[in-house]
């Protein structure tokens, strides 16, 4: 990535050259990736949230889950109970940081087909979550 000299007028005029950091939603519920698919859906519904948060053991973002994902793993062939959110994310989810324009942050979601990303800071705690609207 090219490193860009921006002009700070330009930055309220045009918001494409937003930061992610201005745009992010607070992070939600955090929930740790050794929770079950079960548990995690219940406490999306009693949170009335459309995504979770997933932390690792040391308390980084390992990504985030939806209620679609969750229900398309529980009603896999595969699925048992025992079934972790580890298992459901594998490596680290796509990420982004709050310095990110949204531009790019927009065009990363896009061509990933995500409609919610987390923003992490440079060890990778979740600082919040970045959706798109509409």
């Amino acid at each position: 990535m090219t490193l860009v000299q921006m002009q700070f007028r330009s930055l309220s005029a045009n918001p494409a050259h937003q930061a992610v950091a201005d745009a992010m939603e607070a992070a939600g519920p955090q929930v740790c990736d050794d929770m079950t698919v079960e548990v995690a859906l219940s406490v999306m519904a009693s949170a009335r949230a459309g995504h979770l948060l997933v932390c690792d053991e040391d308390g980084l973002c390992a990504g985030l889950v939806t209620p679609a994902q969750l229900a398309a793993v529980r009603d896999g062939d595969a699925y048992t109970d025992r079934i972790r959110l580890r298992d459901v994310l594998g490596d680290r989810g796509p990420t982004t940081s709050p310095r990110t324009t949204m531009a790019e942050a927009e065009h990363a979601m896009r061509y990933r087909r995500l409609d919610a990303l987390p923003v992490v800071d440079e060890q990778g705690s979740a600082l919040g979550v970045l959706a798109l609207a509409g």
